[in-house]
């Protein structure tokens, strides 16, 4: 079998970061409700919904206690399934206010050591301890220990942190601890520490990969790792099947991001916005911008211009100044862009139209 290779992709000195709060949103209503604690808890739905297994609401389950995990309830599940699997757990509502506010806290915390960080949702960041001062003590163990004290003095909660020469295998590390672990992972470590890991533990694997690779009898990393990348081309196509093949060696040269995706994504939108004003011959005074975030709310900016506008880069700046107006401290679902009032021959024909975009 092909073996991981140290250096690989240019991993030399580099030290990368997955940090995880602990069970993030039931340990933070647990801060407000201490006497909870060693229970099954399960935060999901909204707050005028009944407790116990005589709920009845659609809700999913956002998290769980580590104590209401073991029953097997786990996040996404709804609501009436996990209250099945356990009865006696305690059903509090999300409260995402709550969440972002002691999400901020411990970002701040993390920025003081490690200001290279990329965002990756309210309770997880990757970062790039390269650079960081210390980090060559116990391959950068002693760096995670000192993040982990200053986001507990900031937020009295726990976290788990991996560190590993990329990304991928960082976040894998950041699992194999929890709670509250540090865990480092080399190139060389792969073998023992992640072939024996079902596939699905690999971010990018999803439920249909999954079962697709089981249909191969292929169920753990090493085994994906032994399986011949032809055949992985040949099953799941070039691009997919290369990227499983080098996930299972460890591999992954994706470098940290610190820029918002949301801006990157707006302007891509705008560009086909403006493509499509341009296939009708049309302009439009008002741009609008949809947001749906993580808990599915949705918030809506719009901007009047003075003038009927129709090029991408109009349509950017106006889009730019919506996005000013929104707060993009929680992970992005939807992102949406509209141009309304229009003002070209189609609109004078049919009346007022707008072309969205998501």
């Amino acid at each position: 079998m092909e073996q991981p290779v140290a250096g690989d992709f240019a991993y030399a000195g580099r030290r990368i970061a997955h940090l995880d709060m602990d069970a993030f949103y039931a340990s933070v209503e647990l801060l407000r409700r201490p006497d909870l604690r060693g229970l099954p808890v399960i935060v999901g739905g909204g707050r005028n919904a009944g407790q116990g297994a005589d709920y009845r609401g659609r809700g999913v389950v956002t998290t769980a206690s580590y104590e209401a995990r073991a029953f097997g309830v786990k996040s996404g599940m709804g609501l009436m399934r996990a209250l099945v699997l356990c009865p006696g757990a305690v059903r509090l509502p999300t409260d995402f206010e709550e969440y972002r506010r002691v999400s901020r806290l411990f970002k701040h915390a993390i920025a003081q050591i490690a200001p290279v960080i990329e965002d990756r949702g309210i309770d997880e960041v990757y970062l790039d301890l390269t650079a960081v001062p210390g980090v060559d003590v116990e391959r950068g163990a002693a760096v995670a220990r000192e993040i982990k004290h200053e986001v507990f003095a900031a937020t009295a909660l726990t976290c788990s942190i991996g560190i590993a020469p990329n990304k991928l295998l960082a976040k894998l590390a950041s699992e194999l601890a929890k709670p509250d672990g540090v865990t480092v992972v080399e190139m060389a470590d792969v073998p023992a520490r992640i072939w024996p890991l079902p596939v699905r533990r690999v971010n990018g694997i999803g439920p249909k990969a999954t079962e697709r690779l089981a249909q191969l009898s292929v169920r753990t990393v090493g085994e994906l790792a032994a399986f011949p990348l032809a055949r992985l081309v040949e099953t799941f196509g070039p691009t997919y099947g290369a990227w499983m093949h080098d996930a299972a060696h460890g591999r992954d040269d994706r470098p940290i991001v610190t820029w918002r995706p949301a801006q990157s994504r707006s302007r891509a939108l705008c560009r086909q916005v403006a493509k499509d004003l341009a296939a009708r011959s049309d302009c439009g005074r008002t741009i609008g911008l949809k947001v749906r975030f993580e808990d599915f709310t949705t918030v809506t900016r719009d901007l009047t211009l003075p003038a009927a506008v129709a090029d991408a880069a109009s349509i950017e700046a106006a889009v730019q100044e919506c996005l000013a107006r929104v707060k993009l401290t929680r992970r992005i679902r939807l992102l949406g862009v509209r141009v309304g009032a229009l003002e070209g021959a189609r609109e004078a024909a049919h009346g007022a139209e707008t072309i969205s975009l998501f």
